[in-house]
């Protein structure tokens, strides 16, 4: 059987697959400070409404990555940070590489020059999918937040669009 992965945009009907994924990476303690799914109003809000994309493989979806500003200030408009995750049981495979550098060439679509990614430090897989994808590291914070009372460093790259000069 041919095995079939494609891309796509996503949009609020799409929200209770991508939102299961987003709780399968909540529930590694690895991806996100967060400790529960936000409500698609609140997502929503938190996210620009270009640059949100899904992987779908064989028509379902397993794989989502969307942009968030870093500021409200109009002299870092071209300036997001990403969010990607993978379905657990597909991690591994490579649909992160082909999700996160379809979510760059749309992102310079898009007019946006930086991308910056806020990753846990013990998360070499993600760091390693960044790196690979022109991503360098510029730092960390140190015990930027507390997830279940414990502190955690986050390690932070970025990548700046060689077409957007």
């Amino acid at each position: 059987m041919t095995q079939t992965l494609d891309i796509a945009t996503f949009s609020e009907q799409d929200w209770p697959v991508i939102s299961a994924i987003y709780k399968e990476g909540i529930t590694t303690g690895q991806a996100t400070f967060e400790t529960k799914v936000p409500t698609w109003k609140l997502w929503n809000t938190t996210h620009l409404t270009s640059c949100r994309l899904k992987a779908t493989l064989n028509n379902n979806t397993v794989g989502w990555a969307a942009l968030s500003p870093v500021s409200k200030r109009e002299v870092y408009h071209g300036v997001a940070e990403v969010s990607i995750y993978i379905t657990s049981k597909l991690r591994g495979f490579g649909i992160g590489k082909l999700l996160l550098s379809t979510l760059i060439k749309k992102s310079e679509q898009e007019g946006f020059w930086s991308l910056q990614a806020s990753i846990f430090s013990q998360n070499k897989v993600s760091i390693a999918l960044h790196k690979s994808l022109g991503f360098r590291e510029i730092g960390y914070k140190e015990k930027i937040a507390k997830l279940n009372n414990t502190w955690y460093d986050n390690t932070i790259l970025e990548r700046r669009s060689k077409l957007i000069v």
